[in-house]
């Protein structure tokens, strides 16, 4: 896998392209949390969070993959991790939506297996492919360390993940580095994209990049030779602006 240290210090990310399936702005916005917080560190904004609440996870599936997540995305000198960011609710409302379900998908028979190329080419949707390697993740730990998934230590977490990505564990119906893909970029989506989607919570995610969310205007900074770090706005910040 990626070390978190050197995708950060890659080139940068296309992070306002992302896709983010799902469609459920209405949901999230009739479910919003009303409290408030001040971040750590030099950021003294108030920020409300977004739909801190489970729409398809149990609490036990949603504690798997909040501990995966920050496995692939792990708190460092950086910045926070997955689970400080609620990258995992943000898996969860997408879930919950259109990409859970598969619903923009042709998903119709006859299925046969495709070339690597092709990905996967399954019945599944997305919800029953996640449902499917939490429970796999659970059996694994079980297998090799006698406990479950979040009560193992960090390292044989990662154990488990390297051999998910690796496809050496078995799930019916998909493969286990399918699992991990989707896996690893829901985790990478929720910690970049708008905390109107659940994750990246107040906008920590960006800051790490130096990304500047949704300004209204670049006009005043346009012409300067050097780069100018602006504090970055979300999509909900300009709607109460």
């Amino acid at each position: 896998m990626v070390s978190r240290r050197e995708f950060l210090k890659g080139a940068g990310l296309a992070i306002g392209g992302m896709a983010l399936g799902g469609g459920i702005v209405g949901t999230i916005a009739a479910n919003m949390s009303s409290s408030k917080e001040t971040p750590k560190g030099d950021h003294h904004v108030e920020t409300t969070e977004y739909n801190k609440a489970l729409m398809f996870f149990t609490p036990t599936e949603h504690a798997v993959i909040d501990a995966a997540a920050e496995r692939i995305f792990p708190k460092d000198e950086n910045g926070p991790g997955a689970k400080e960011l609620l990258v995992s609710y943000f898996i969860d409302h997408q879930l919950a939506g259109a990409w859970g379900t598969g619903s923009k998908e042709y998903r119709q028979g006859p299925f046969y297996p495709g070339e690597p190329t092709q990905g996967y080419q399954g019945h599944l949707n997305k919800q029953q492919i996640f449902r499917l390697g939490i429970e796999a993740l659970q059996n694994e730990a079980k297998k090799r360390f006698n406990q479950s998934f979040t009560s193992l230590e960090g390292s044989q977490q990662d154990e488990i993940l390297q051999a998910f990505e690796k496809g050496e564990v078995e799930i019916k119906g998909v493969s286990s580095s399918y699992f991990f893909s989707l896996l690893r970029s829901a985790t990478l989506e929720g910690v970049y994209a708008d905390p109107l989607y659940g994750g990246n919570r107040n906008m920590e995610g960006w800051r790490m990049k130096k990304f500047p969310g949704h300004q209204m205007s670049f006009a005043d900074i346009i012409d300067k030779d050097e780069f100018v770090v602006i504090e970055p706005q979300s999509l909900h910040s300009q709607h109460h602006s």
